[in-house]
């Protein structure tokens, strides 16, 4: 499984554009999609509070979903054609 330290930008690569795919942003619309299995792949936020992304990084453990640490909410958001941070977002399908 993709720990913090091995699985940064740009060691795993950049970041995709985000907008081209169906995406969930948010915690909680997030963990609803992990539940049901449309979680294909989540990113989350180096700089986000560890009290939001711990819970749905261990969901991902349990769930054996792939995750990938991104630098910043900031590039997360970006990424994902919002105008604000984004501590964690999904692909969906």
């Amino acid at each position: 499984m993709d720990t913090k330290k091995d699985c940064t930008i740009p060691q795993c690569g950049s970041l995709p554009d985000l907008q081209k795919m169906q995406v969930v942003v948010g915690a909680k619309q997030l963990r609803k999609a992990m539940v049901s299995g449309r979680a294909r792949q989540v990113f989350l936020a180096e700089n986000a509070d560890p009290a939001i992304t711990g819970p749905i990084l261990e969901m991902c453990s349990n769930l054996s979903i792939r995750f990938t640490w991104v630098p910043s909410m900031t590039e997360l958001g970006h990424a994902c054609g919002i105008e604000v941070g984004a501590a964690a977002a999904a692909v969906v399908g």
